[in-house]
């Protein structure tokens, strides 16, 4: 399949052909059209440079209302190489929209990100206890979420963030939609997705 035969906003496209992105990956060519159509929750195994944060990040872009200056997306990611990674690509995807996303993380200020939050956002990108730090400090609010993305999600509880993942899902709407992207499937990882996902594609 070609970029150029999804039915996503001009803009976006435009970003698309400036990366050069021509075909789309076998994870692409099933998650977007997917996630276009619809808001069941969805898990896909995807190895680490397959596209994965194109497969999820053009959708969630061409679903954001740009014009609503709150917190529609929360992905939730391991490491903060990946957050920085994440928002690096979803600013190059939506380069020519009004789309504002705020990584947060761990080992930097916490004053710039709150400052940053406090300008509003659509998107956060963000590690799970960085999240929960500013949840905390009543500077992130998920009660608007529409969609959450748990982005490498084995190796997010490998790490040790299945609490802080739990505790952050549970302040989320029920009627969100949940995307899980993983490597592999261990039986926490099921166990999530059995928890807090509703009859996922």
């Amino acid at each position: 399949m070609n970029f150029s035969e999804i039915n996503i906003n001009e803009n976006i496209k435009k970003s698309l052909i400036e990366l050069n992105f021509i075909k789309t990956t076998e994870i692409q060519s099933e998650a977007i059209p997917f996630l276009l159509e619809n808001k069941e929750d969805l898990i896909a195994l995807a190895q680490t440079g397959t596209g994965k944060t194109a497969a999820f990040g053009i959708p969630i872009i061409n679903k954001i209302l740009q014009e609503e200056n709150f917190t529609q997306c929360i992905i939730l990611c391991p490491t903060r190489e990946l957050c920085i990674q994440i928002t690096k690509d979803l600013d190059t995807f939506s380069k020519y929209m009004n789309i504002k996303i705020n990584p947060v993380y761990g080992g930097t200020d916490i004053k710039v990100q709150i400052k940053s939050l406090a300008k509003g956002n659509h998107i956060i990108v963000g590690t799970p206890g960085r999240v929960i730090d500013l949840i905390k400090r009543k500077k992130i609010n998920l009660q608007r979420i529409r969609t959450v993305v748990m982005d490498e999600a084995d190796e997010m509880l490998n790490m040790g963030f299945k609490q802080d993942i739990d505790t952050i899902l549970k302040r989320t709407p029920d009627n969100k939609q949940t995307l899980l992207f993983s490597a592999t499937m261990p039986k926490e990882v099921l166990k999530i997705s059995k928890k807090y996902m509703q009859n996922p594609h």
